[in-house]
């Protein structure tokens, strides 16, 4: 039966929403209208039950969602993030991860450090004494009119961001990651169709599709049994929208669905991919993108 609440186009609101910027990184709370993380609506089922995720960004946004999903599948989580503007978003996180039954440590801190990486790393294995699933999924963007305008040290800060710090995870955490365990990486639909205002952002995540593809390569014929894979999301409605993108009254609008993914549709990719059900999936990007074409 078609039901307006079956409809993916209906499921969620659609643009024109309210002009509302933000200073960067952007909070979930005084946004209109406001993410769902799945906080009401995930139901688990056990999929990742004794599992250890490292996950960044999972303060708010698509972090945030996949932290609650998959604590509500069985896993501990450790969610690094990076501002103190961002400390109520993430404790917000930790507090429905403990509802589920799980346990969260938070994690706050830069990390284009290599030294806060290996922190962060060192901080989960005292924990949990080891990694199942390591999510880079923190990232950086600002939007641009002009190439002339983007400084070298803003090119920089996107891709230390973006990248370097997803090589600074993995270096870190891969000996602590037994056969079986996985990395998922969140790259972009911008590494497929870019978005010629977000150039440093739009490159950085092409730059992830092939680190990912050369990573889960290297860990198979090492005989590490570590698989690597990607997701690819479209717009998402998140607080890095309203206080990067000058036009988010209109962001999503130019999806086939005709609105920006929530991120609770966006946390379940995630969970495949973690899952024991994904043993056969290694070098794979899953995109999830309203349906806007990735090939």
């Amino acid at each position: 039966m078609k039901t307006e609440e079956n409809n993916p186009i209906d499921k969620y609101a659609k643009p024109p929403f309210e002009k509302q910027d933000q200073p960067v990184p952007g909070v979930t709370k005084i946004m209109k209208p406001m993410p769902d993380h799945g906080e009401e609506s995930y139901e688990g089922k056990g999929m990742l039950t004794g599992k250890v995720v490292l996950l960044t960004g999972g303060d708010s946004g698509i972090g945030k969602a996949v932290a609650i999903a998959m604590a509500r599948e069985g896993a501990d989580i450790v969610v690094a993030y990076k501002e103190e503007v961002e400390d109520e978003d993430a404790l917000d996180t930790k507090n429905w991860v403990e509802k589920a039954g799980r346990s969260c440590i938070l994690i706050r801190g830069d990390i284009r450090s290599e030294k806060h990486c290996e922190a962060i790393v060192q901080t989960c294995v005292t924990k949990f004494n080891k990694i199942d699933v390591l999510i880079n999924n923190a990232a950086y963007q600002m939007t641009y009119k002009t190439v002339e305008e983007i400084s070298a040290s803003e090119w920089n800060k996107t891709f230390e961001t973006n990248m370097s710090a997803m090589f600074y995870l993995v270096k870190a955490a891969k000996e602590h990651m037994k056969p079986g365990s996985c990395i998922i990486n969140t790259t972009s639909v911008n590494a497929y169709d870019p978005n010629p205002t977000l150039l440093p952002y739009a490159a950085s995540k092409g730059a992830i599709q092939n680190f990912t593809a050369s990573l889960a390569q290297l860990f198979l014929e090492d005989g590490s049994g570590i698989r690597v894979n990607a997701v690819a999301p479209g717009p998402v409605w998140t607080p890095l929208i309203p206080s990067t993108i000058p036009d988010h009254e209109k962001f999503g609008a130019n999806t086939p669905i005709g609105r920006p993914g929530q991120p609770v549709e966006i946390a379940p990719v995630y969970v495949f991919l973690a899952s024991d059900a994904a043993s056969y999936v290694s070098g794979a990007t899953i995109p999830v993108t309203g349906g806007r074409v990735t090939i």
